[in-house]
């Protein structure tokens, strides 16, 4: 049989109120006592009931993180920075994975609702505001990670993804490439989008040609089919930039399958820097984003807001991508 608050009192020797005192407000517990408690609450197994508590209190000690893709390692590091910072402020997190499925995630919104969690963290599936606004109707806070929306007043953590394009193409240009392929996610994914712009803005500077190769989703497999197309056209480029590591893993495989030496013949560049990116057949060159660092600042913003209340002012902070270069690009 489960261990009761009573059981615990009553091995103590105290109050059933001073064993609530131990467990949600330590600091007004005389020293002896505390330790006395807590020894009979390790020793019994006695779990608190988080359920109750939180009846109690109105709201969980719980967030919500919702991501367009938990497989990809680029958010699995985001995930941990968010689960390491609300671990060292006493919250625990509910992942959930939309798929960039709009659907989806109006379905795991209405979920994290039924649950009160007390915040959410969302990479949102599109720009429309309406399931962010029915989570803060609810008194749920709301942090936006790895995307921002502009003219609205909500914490967010993003990454400067134009720039991130624009430095990716500067640096093949600068190793003399002039005509390069572009592997580009969905153009309705704002990161995908920004990353373009830069694309196209440091091509326009350089005088450089550039062809661009869409894929319907970002993971190796979808690399693989955008090399096969590459190696249909007509003119091979010298060089490759992806939307993300995991095309540009997938890039490589068929390459090298095709005996084609990287970076000798072809140059090919990433995007996330995620961990299996220097592991690569050829260490793979990327942009890098501080994947873990957006986790740890986003739920601190969250937490801060959670308990801050109306007092909190929100904060868009936007960190700098930054280019790794690895043995997979060389000069043209």
């Amino acid at each position: 049989m489960s261990v009761s608050l009573r059981d615990v009192a009553k091995a103590a020797q105290v109050s059933v109120g001073t064993v609530s005192n131990v467990l949600n407000r330590p600091q007004v517990v005389a020293p002896m006592t505390l330790a006395r408690v807590q020894e009979i609450i390790k020793e019994l197994g006695f779990v608190p009931n988080g359920f109750a508590r939180h009846l109690r209190s109105g709201y969980s000690r719980t967030l919500g993180l919702i991501v367009p893709d938990v497989a990809n390692p680029f958010f699995t590091e985001v995930a941990r920075g968010v689960e390491d910072a609300a671990s060292k402020r006493d919250y625990a997190v509910f992942l959930c994975n939309s798929d960039e499925s709009a659907a989806k995630e109006d379905r795991y919104v209405k979920v994290l609702i039924q649950q009160q969690v007390r915040g959410v963290l969302i990479t949102p599936a599109d720009v429309k505001a309406d399931r962010l606004d029915l989570m803060r109707e609810r008194g749920i806070a709301v942090t936006l990670l790895d995307r921002e929306i502009k003219g609205r007043k909500q914490c967010s953590v993003s990454v400067d993804d134009v720039h991130g394009g624009q430095i990716a193409i500067e640096h093949l240009t600068g190793l003399g490439h002039t005509y390069i392929a572009w592997v580009s996610g969905p153009e309705s994914i704002p990161q995908v989008a920004d990353r373009g712009a830069g694309v196209a803005k440091a091509a326009t500077v350089a005088n450089a040609t550039i062809e661009t190769i869409r894929v319907s989703l970002m993971n190796a497999a979808k690399g693989e089919e955008a090399a096969q197309r590459i190696l249909e056209l007509n003119k091979m480029p010298t060089a490759i930039f992806c939307a993300n590591d995991l095309l540009a893993l997938g890039v490589m495989r068929v390459l090298l399958e095709n005996k084609i030496r990287i970076p000798e013949q072809v140059s090919i560049l990433g995007y996330d820097d995620i961990a299996f990116a220097p592991s690569a057949a050829v260490p793979l060159s990327s942009i890098a984003q501080p994947s873990y660092q957006m986790g740890i600042t986003a739920a601190d913003l969250l937490l801060d807001e959670c308990e801050d209340g109306d007092s909190h002012e929100h904060q868009q902070i936007r960190f700098q991508p930054q280019l790794v270069e690895r043995a997979s690009t060389g000069k043209r």
